[in-house]
């Protein structure tokens, strides 16, 4: 599809792939994504829109009366869309120009591609320079002007800054489905205490937030690993080796195909992860950096807000 699909929630992604390709195993296979995954995400659509989007035959999948109504109205939404984009592209003749992003690590994994990948479907021309550090060198760099947009978790301060998008996410205690904790519905930094564990490196968003907590257990807690990675964390989870702590962010594969599990910590002194997307609000951007961020004012409203396990509404 040469539609600009990424301005969907990741549901109305899978199920306008299953709708074309007639099974679920096939849209699974054309997105190289796994058929569990993206059976869950039509069973969850269908949840929420309250109706059947296919009628179950044999093997096959055949699109119900509301199944023929949401493909149509949902390709008549991205044909719009595509239509708007090339009339603007054309206006401001955007062939070449530069863009400068300061990511931290969870977003490098997922979102960040999926945002560039659309964006570039709209300006192929347009080069991109990626800085993966810590959130808070992220904040500094967008200041300084050294980063032209800043994708980070909780900056301690948002003066000269211009704010796109955020959204708080809980944290968790990531781990493998068999390990003995995996069936609770939630837990506290205590209840993990006992089993080897992976703790972000200090200067990481997610430490400054366990860190209050932590330094209130008894006996006090002695990782077997402390990283300023998380998916190194994530890696020796899926080995498990150790519990890590984490947000669903740059974790979204393995939480849909059921290799990790994240169980929310309800501690009440632990605060939520903060996500924003940010830009200085003190120089005027260029014609490619404007066009990112109206880019991203259009895809926020829809795949970075599409609710999924751990973001708060």
């Amino acid at each position: 599809m040469k539609r600009a699909t990424t301005l969907l929630s990741t549901s109305y992604r899978y199920f306008l792939a299953v709708a074309e390709a007639g099974s679920i195993r096939a849209g699974a296979r054309e997105m190289n994504i796994a058929a569990s995954a993206v059976n869950r995400q039509i069973l969850i659509l269908e949840r929420e829109i309250g109706v059947d989007l296919f009628e179950r035959v044999g093997r096959g999948l055949v699109l119900s009366e509301a199944g023929l109504l949401l493909r149509k109205e949902l390709g008549a939404i991205l044909e719009g869309y595509d239509e708007t984009a090339a009339q603007l592209n054309a206006f401001r003749g955007l062939k070449r120009g530069r863009l400068r992003v300061a990511t931290v690590e969870s977003l490098s994994v997922n979102r960040l591609p999926d945002i560039l990948a659309g964006f570039w479907a709209m300006y192929p021309g347009i080069e991109a320079a990626v800085t993966v550090t810590g959130s808070e060198a992220v904040t500094d760099l967008v200041t300084n002007g050294d980063a032209d947009v800043g994708f980070t978790f909780n900056p301690v301060s948002t003066s000269g800054l211009n704010i796109f998008f955020e959204r708080d996410y809980r944290i968790g205690a990531l781990m493998v489905p068999v390990h003995p904790l995996a069936s609770r519905e939630a837990l506290k930094l205590a209840d993990v205490a006992l089993y080897p564990l992976a703790l972000p490196a200090r200067g990481l968003s997610l430490r400054a937030a366990l860190d209050p907590v932590l330094a209130r257990l008894d006996p006090p807690i002695r990782p077997r690993m402390e990283a300023n990675t998380l998916r190194l964390m994530a890696a020796l989870a899926r080995r498990e080796r150790v519990v890590a702590f984490q947000t669903t962010v740059g974790i979204e594969h393995e939480l849909a195909d059921g290799t990790l599990v994240l169980i929310p910590l309800t501690d009440p002194e632990l605060p939520l992860d903060r996500l924003v997307i940010i830009a200085s609000s003190q120089r005027a951007p260029s014609l490619a950096v404007a066009a990112f961020q109206d880019f991203l004012k259009a895809w926020h409203e829809t795949d970075l807000a599409a609710p999924f396990n751990g973001a708060i509404d």
